[in-house]
């Protein structure tokens, strides 16, 4: 018995063909591209795609390396750096963001205690940290008090058998948490922006098609966010993103 595989090239739906009929400046999408890179805090990315796309950058490097420089030591766990560096770049963040200043202070206690459990040394300097530092500051917001008791509460009990809850605390997504929200504050005291440009595009992107959907217009059952060079061959047959 002789096989036959089907050949038949699959119909495209009507919406695809009116998103390949759009065709975005390729200046917008490299726009687009060197917003994310600065708002994000890659100072040497940012300058090379500034120069190969040319176009001016949106601010000086030494400015996104200083972001970068703070990130990555919150990244690190090097809560103290962050800190001092943050205030040496623009010393009202803190002052004026009290949340802000309490969730890198806590995260700071949690560093200390990460590595009381770790070497198995003294709690005193976590204790210490605890009392002069967040202490003062806990009472006067309901949702600080809660954060430090759950921070207190790995002193209590083994790394290995925290519940939930407390585990999420020694793992690093706290620390990227803290760094995207410390990014933010910095970005929108230098720019009156709090993310790039795309996050906020992204965003819109998801409302509309919810929007269409509700309202039983036609569209595919899936629909590709065009982020994937993969997807976007095979599934609307654009070309992978140019993105110099």
């Amino acid at each position: 018995m002789t096989s036959s595989t089907s050949t038949t090239t699959p119909i495209k739906h009507a919406f695809d063909k009116q998103v390949e009929d759009i065709k975005c400046p390729k200046s917008d999408i490299n726009a687009l591209i060197l917003d994310y890179l600065t708002m994000e805090g890659y100072p040497n990315a940012a300058a090379n795609f500034s120069k190969e796309a040319n176009l001016q950058p949106h601010q000086d490097s030494g400015s996104i390396q200083a972001r970068q420089d703070i990130q990555n030591s919150i990244h690190g766990g090097n809560i103290q750096t962050a800190i001092e560096a943050l205030n040496d770049l623009d010393p009202e963040i803190l002052d004026e963001d009290k949340a802000l200043h309490f969730a890198l202070l806590r995260l700071q206690l949690i560093e200390l205690i990460r590595t009381c459990n770790t070497t198995g040394g003294d709690i005193a300097p976590a204790l210490k940290f605890a009392t002069e530092q967040l202490g003062p500051r806990a009472p006067t917001n309901p949702k600080f008090l809660d954060d430090l008791e759950k921070t207190m509460a790995l002193l209590l009990f083994p790394a290995d058998s925290l519940e939930p809850r407390l585990a999420a605390l020694l793992h690093p997504d706290l620390r990227r948490e803290v760094a995207d929200n410390v990014n933010r504050a910095i970005l929108e005291r230098q720019s009156d922006r709090r993310e790039a440009a795309i996050r906020q595009l992204v965003r819109m992107r998801v409302w509309a098609e919810n929007a269409a959907r509700e309202k039983g217009k036609t569209l595919p059952d899936r629909l590709s966010i065009g982020l994937s060079p993969e997807a976007n061959q095979s599934e609307n047959g654009h070309d992978a993103m140019i993105t110099t």
